[in-house]
């Protein structure tokens, strides 16, 4: 789409000017394009391109497939010695103000410009204060710019205010000899699909009239360019015009489509990506962090909504459609639920975050399909742990479930809310360590440190351990099952098919009727007294040494003062420190005095000569062999009755499954 403005006028003015100058000649060119048809121009007028002065009578096309070419077709002429200078500052000023945009933005310094227009309403001057350093223009560049432009009868005063105030405004400075038909011309071009739209000004010849904003502004509209217009590229247009060159004034907006929907994931879910912890500068590859343990209630995945597309628009305002992005569904799968604004997935329970079959889980049993070694590292689950294999020495399994180890537990550490179950047995080799919430269940327990929160149950044999358990301790079931060697404490009863061994050997210890937990806090406590007492008689010494010394000197030195203020201190924290202690284990004797539990030891086989048992506080040890009873107290006496069979069905059962974890 494209229109001439004033074309016939132009023609006649220029028919004038031929006459006029016969110096001027002028030439009708043709090519392919329009750089071909200025060449030919060019050469046929023996001048340079630079120094033509053109009229473009009608526009090339390319055609399609050789159909429909048309030639560009020019009307050209040399320029005047007058023109050329007219031109070199044209073209120099262009070069000094059309910088890129992305440039102006981190220009910090910039010169005052002169500019001048010739309008209807007289020779009109514009000055720009400079920006930062940049130099203030002159009074000589603006008459210098009025002169290009034949205006020569001016006010000099109005150019000198006008620079002085350098407002960026137009003003009235003068007139000039106007010809209408000598204004500038323009031309205005639609480009394909209306994206875009150029503009292509003709300079004014000898009294003419520049262009101004509102006039490129209005012909735009005329040819229905009316969005994405470049307000900044115009204002430039009107200020510094640039001449025979295409140039860009408005622009299209292409149509945004929407995002899709996706689902933001809080977890992993690639399980095969391992994260291997550095310690001190050291890789351990124990911490392998294969499990993704969550919370009740924790966030699993937020959902990104889909977005709506944005439509486009042409130059001449017509609209492009876009596509909205479309939904999804949340992956919800087991033991999760959404979230009261309908995007976050939120765990329903403990477990691991799992995501399978394009589906969010929380995994309440984690399987282990093999032993825990360096191939899997240490183990840590909100929920029970199923190891299909041995757990190999100095790995760690914790859990807040149940833990089933269906094969061997070497010197490593179990730690589960529940129950332990180990199908094979635990060889510690003394200090592997294994704690349960509930129960410990397995065929054997060798050299190995073992806390329940209820009982511990083996079927085979004890040896050589330290067993604490709140309610009970049990081995029996097979043929030769046996406590031999190792410290056994439970609150209610320790019940075995055979106690001690028959050639002596370790020490066997049965301790019942109290509160195994308080029992231990009692040790500890009185330990810590006993160390505490050695302490203080240590520091009594040294204040009593010291304060001899000051009474046989009546002073002591001052080095020697202050070592004796430092002791005195020191005893009066151990003091204060026993105290608590002391008071303490007061309180744990007095509620193991009060406490009204049965304690009893049972023994189906044989109990051997060696073996000590406590009930409570009274302790006593086996001096003969003894077949089929059980030990209690009463009247402060241990006594013994016919075997006691355990009455406990649950513990006769066998492990419950590890999948129950409660």
């Amino acid at each position: 789409m494209a229109e001439r403005i004033g074309l016939e006028a132009v023609r006649e003015l220029m028919r004038r000017y031929l006459d006029e100058d016969g110096e001027k000649r002028s030439i009708i060119a043709e090519g392919p394009s329009l750089d071909e048809a200025l060449r030919s121009a060019a050469v046929q007028l023996d001048c340079s391109v630079s120094r033509l002065e053109y009229e473009v009578l009608e526009k090339g096309n390319n055609g399609i497939a050789g159909f429909g070419k048309k030639p560009w077709r020019v009307n050209a002429y040399e320029t005047s010695s007058k023109k050329k200078v007219e031109i070199k500052q044209e073209e120099h000023f262009e070069v000094d103000i059309n910088i890129p945009s992305d440039v102006q933005a981190v220009q910090k310094d910039k010169d005052g410009m002169a500019y001048v227009r010739l309008s209807s309403e007289g020779a009109l001057l514009k000055v720009t204060p400079p920006v930062g350093r940049g130099k203030r223009a002159t009074e000589r560049q603006a008459m210098d710019k009025l002169h290009i432009r034949a205006v020569h009868g001016f006010n000099e005063d109005a150019v000198r205010d006008t620079v002085k105030a350098a407002v960026g405004e137009w003003m009235n400075v003068g007139d000039f000899i106007a010809n209408p038909a000598a204004d500038a011309l323009l031309t205005v071009d639609v480009g394909a699909q209306e994206m875009e739209s150029y503009v292509i000004l003709t300079p004014p010849q000898p009294g003419g009239c520049d262009l101004s904003k509102d006039i490129l502004l209005a012909y735009l509209r005329n040819n229905k360019v009316v969005f994405g217009v470049l307000e900044e590229t115009i204002q430039n247009l009107e200020d510094d015009p640039i001449y025979k060159i295409p140039v860009m004034v408005a622009q299209g907006q292409k149509p945004q489509n929407g995002e899709d929907a996706r689902i933001h994931y809080l977890f992993e879910t690639d399980r095969s990506k391992l994260h291997i912890e550095e310690k001190n500068g050291k890789i351990d590859y124990k911490e392998l962090h294969l499990v993704q343990n969550v919370v009740e209630g924790q966030v699993l995945a937020r959902k990104v909504p889909a977005k709506q597309g944005i439509p486009g628009r042409t130059v001449t305002g017509k609209m492009l459609p876009s596509r909205n992005g479309k939904d999804i569904p949340l992956p919800l799968g087991k033991n999760v639920r959404a979230g009261e604004d309908g995007l976050t997935i939120i765990a329903q329970v403990n477990g691991e975050a799992t995501y399978i079959a394009d589906k969010i889980n929380v995994e309440t049993v984690y399987s282990i399909n093999g032993n825990i070694d360096l191939k899997t590292g240490n183990q840590f689950f909100l929920g029970t742990i199923i190891i299909n294999g041995n757990v190999e020495d100095g790995f760690s399994v914790k859990a807040t479930g149940n833990i089933e180890v269906r094969g061997n537990v070497g010197k490593a550490e179990l730690s589960a809310e529940g129950d332990i179950i180990i199908h094979q047995g635990i060889a510690g080799k003394g200090s592997g360590t294994v704690t349960a919430g509930k129960n410990v269940w397995a065929k054997f327990i060798e050299n190995a440190i073992i806390f329940a929160g209820d009982s511990v149950i083996a079927t085979q044999s004890m040896v050589n351990s330290e067993i604490t358990a709140d309610r009970r301790i049990v081995c029996s079931g097979g043929k030769h099952a046996a406590i031999i060697g190792g410290r056994y404490r439970a609150c209610e009863e320790i019940n075995a098919k055979t106690i001690g061994s028959s050639s002596g050997g370790a020490e066997t210890i049965l301790e019942v009727g109290n509160d195994p937990k308080s029992k231990s806090r009692m040790d500890e406590l009185d330990n810590k007294m006993r160390l505490l007492g050695k302490q203080l008689d240590e520091l009594d010494k040294n204040i009593t040494t010291l304060e001899e010394m000051r009474k046989q000197r009546k002073v002591l030195p001052e080095d020697k003062e202050a070592i004796l203020d430092e002791l005195i201190h020191k005893r009066d924290e151990a003091l204060a420190e026993t105290q608590s202690l002391k008071s303490e284990y007061d309180g744990l004797q007095t509620y193991l005095n009060n406490l009204k539990v049965r304690g009893k030891v049972s023994v189906s086989g044989k109990i051997f000569p060696g073996a000590k048992i406590a009930i409570k506080d009274i302790r006593e040890e086996i001096k003969n062999e003894y077949k089929g009873l059980t030990f209690y107290l009463e009247n402060m006496l241990i006594k013994t009755t016919k075997y006691e069979e355990l009455e406990d069905e649950t513990l006769k059962k066998g492990p419950p499954d590890a999948y129950k974890t409660d």
